[in-house]
């Protein structure tokens, strides 16, 4: 019996250890995020103004990959995305 309260003892040790390593390569964005209205650069904890982009790498786990949405599509490449083009 007392192997077996030392097996689980050993394991419980072996699992905080796994989900403390866990928690320290954690990083999640929370809270509320001061961002520009215009360009869309957000403000730090230190009141510097950052681009949204290096923000959320500085900031998070997250990848980001570029693309154009519809509407901007329309409004930068009207010639290749004419405002009827409903395809994109």
């Amino acid at each position: 019996m007392l192997h077996l309260v030392n097996q689980a003892a050993g394991c419980t040790r072996e699992l905080i250890g796994e989900l403390q390593k866990a928690l320290a390569q954690v990083k999640q964005l929370s809270g509320f995020l001061p961002i520009c209205a215009s360009c869309k650069k957000i403000r730090d904890d230190k009141g510097y103004w950052t681009q949204i982009e290096s923000y959320i790498h500085a900031h998070s786990e997250a990848q980001l990959s570029h693309g154009i949405c519809p509407e901007c599509q329309h409004k930068l490449y009207p010639e290749y995305f004419p405002s009827g083009d409903s395809s994109t």
